[in-house]
């Protein structure tokens, strides 16, 4: 009997959205040889162009795509979903209060968590992409009450991505040669890209590098506004790169990993490392190739390292309590 994972995605006709179909349906979610279906969710104004991005999707005629839903009803779209992918969010306007940018997100994450918690498959797994996709995934979460809660993480694999990137790049190696760079706290400037674990060609980073006024400043203040720095380049925010991090954090769950190569993945938090319990927040992470993660222990922070998950940690405290009155 062959199998086909259902794959629900929000915000389906945006920019990230566009980029990212694509490689879903080619497999890159769940190999070669699994069929997938793409049941595709956006607000009704946008219709239109969601029925656009259909039809190049058959277009395509992609061998392991099996069926295309395009709607607006989130019970439609997450209907038997095997994976949810909540792409869609509101962008912060000009002037517009972090407070207000959550309040409105709100609205929309109660809705979704609820509709998934009725009508998804009963192993679903739901990735928030979304920006501010740590507590975008906090109000989803306790939303979808009867959904357990590690079934539910966000994204912050863009950020190790960059940061493998940059510590290759300033150690003249290939980034895959760049292991265990762990980013702790929110997917926000106040992350901290953490150096103090990783190697590069198998050897410490610090010491592949050796530049400790580097690591300390450029690095870690690259890694943090790199967003902003491809919107002033670009004109637009990061969509391409967005897309690859959000198949390469679905793949590692449904891949086995290790402390040797752990994942950045934020997830709900039971108190390691000092984190405040029940945040959504980044962690180093292992996977067992069936959606389920474990937080890495025993990495540790020096002090430096406390100082700066303090400030990411208190950061979502604060946004945690902005949404207070809407998390279930």
């Amino acid at each position: 009997m062959t199998t086909v994972k259902r794959i629900a995605v929000t915000g389906a006709a945006g920019q990230i959205g566009y980029s990212l179909l694509p490689m879903i349906a080619s497999g890159g979610i769940f190999g070669p040889n699994v069929k997938v279906a793409l049941q595709l969710l956006e607000v009704t104004p946008v219709m239109p162009a969601l029925g656009g991005v259909r039809m190049e999707l058959e277009d395509c005629a992609f061998p392991l795509l099996t069926e295309i839903v395009a709607t607006d009803d989130p019970k439609v779209a997450f209907k038997n979903a095997d994976l949810c992918l909540l792409v869609g969010s509101k962008p912060r306007t000009k002037d517009m209060e972090r407070k207000d940018l959550l309040t409105e997100n709100g609205k929309i994450f109660i809705g979704q968590g609820r509709a998934i918690a009725e009508v998804a498959g009963p192993d679903v797994r739901v990735v928030v992409v979304g920006n501010p996709c740590n507590t975008n995934c906090l109000i989803a979460m306790k939303n979808a009450k009867g959904v357990p809660t590690d079934r539910f993480t966000a994204m912050t694999r863009l950020d190790q991505n960059r940061a493998k990137a940059q510590l290759a790049g300033k150690a003249k190696k290939h980034w895959s040669t760049v292991k265990n760079v762990i980013i702790w706290g929110n997917h926000s400037n106040t992350q901290y890209p953490d150096w103090h674990h990783a190697t590069i060609d198998g050897v410490p980073a610090a010491r592949a590098i050796a530049d400790d006024a580097w690591l300390t400043g450029p690095f870690m203040k690259t890694v943090q506004e790199r967003g902003k720095a491809i919107i002033e380049a670009r004109g637009k925010s990061s969509a391409l790169s967005a897309a690859l991090a959000a198949i390469d954090h679905v793949r590692s769950l449904y891949t086995v990993t290790n402390k040797d190569d752990s994942v950045a993945l934020c997830v709900v938090s039971d108190g390691s490392y000092g984190a405040p319990e029940g945040l959504i927040s980044g962690f180093p992470c292992t996977t067992d190739g069936k959606g389920n993660w474990k937080i890495v222990q025993g990495f540790g922070l020096d002090d430096f390292g406390k100082q700066k998950a303090a400030v990411t940690w208190k950061e979502l405290c604060d946004e945690r309590e902005m949404v207070k009155d809407m998390l279930g």
